[in-house]
């Protein structure tokens, strides 16, 4: 059988149009927002893993290996506090330490989703995924007494020889599950814990001090280093916080991305 111009054309398109196709890659670039609960493990909340205190929102740029595999450079800014007279524990109400500090985080992160997640024609719509990675956080710890609001980490509230960095190596590491629910959009939702390498993102870590931090005017007047109106405690050596070396974060976040999808085709 002899096939004539017309019908190779349209046999050629037909054949090109399904080479397109099958070349087309999943969304190469990725970017979204994320907004969200913050929470702080530490001195000053030694046990709930989940306790939520303030609150998280970032951004992110994310390049998609494959349908299993990307890396994002993530921005997230979050607020985190604790105050132990807001504690059921007695020995904290008797410490009575408090402290407000702002997050500012950066971290690349490695995500693998369990699923063939591709938004343009994978197997699965949604999929579980895990991430961690490796960024930076700064913080500034603050306390709030009669009004007026001190900067914890620029005071010697603790026996030490030098001041403490405020900006720190972390290990952000957790899992979520995200869906694509229309075209090119997704929404997620993660649960993130980062593990700082510093033990005072609330000012809270050794013993406490010979020469208490005293602020104010009389009658008014605040002992930073030792608040507590205890009589005993507060003596000049004695344990301030746990043990622990690290604190850590988390970051709680519901969140919409964007992928830009790219296809692979043969120029002519």
């Amino acid at each position: 059988m002899t096939l004539n111009k017309p019908t190779l054309f349209i046999l050629f398109f037909l054949s090109f149009s399904y080479l397109c196709k099958a070349q087309s890659v999943p969304g190469t670039w990725e970017i979204g927002v994320a907004v969200g609960g913050a929470g702080y493990i530490g001195d000053l909340n030694q046990n709930n893993l989940v306790q939520i205190s303030g609150f998280n929102a970032g951004a992110f740029v994310k390049r998609n290996f494959t349908s299993y595999l990307g890396l994002r450079l993530n921005y997230n800014y979050g607020q985190i506090e604790a105050n132990d007279a807001n504690s059921s524990n007695q020995q904290f109400l008797d410490r009575n330490l408090k402290f407000k500090t702002a997050l500012n985080e950066g971290s690349a992160l490695l995500d693998f989703n369990f699923f063939d997640y591709q938004i343009t024609g994978g197997n699965r719509r949604f999929t579980p995924y895990l991430f961690a990675g490796v960024g930076f956080v700064n913080f500034k710890p603050t306390a709030k007494y009669d009004g007026t609001t001190y900067r914890l980490d620029r005071l010697a509230t603790e026996k030490r020889e030098n001041p403490y960095p405020t900006t720190v190596l972390t290990i952000p590491y957790g899992g979520g599950l995200r869906y694509n629910y229309k075209d090119t959009w997704s929404i997620f939702s993660e649960i993130g814990y980062r593990t700082a390498f510093t033990d005072y993102l609330d000012d809270v870590s050794g013993v406490y001090p010979e020469n208490p931090e005293i602020v104010g005017t009389s009658p008014n007047q605040i002992n930073l280093s030792n608040p507590s109106l205890v009589p005993g405690i507060g003596a000049a050596g004695t344990q301030r916080g746990d043990f622990r070396k690290r604190d850590t974060y988390l970051f709680v976040s519901i969140g919409i991305s964007f992928t830009f999808v790219s296809s692979k085709c043969y120029s002519f």
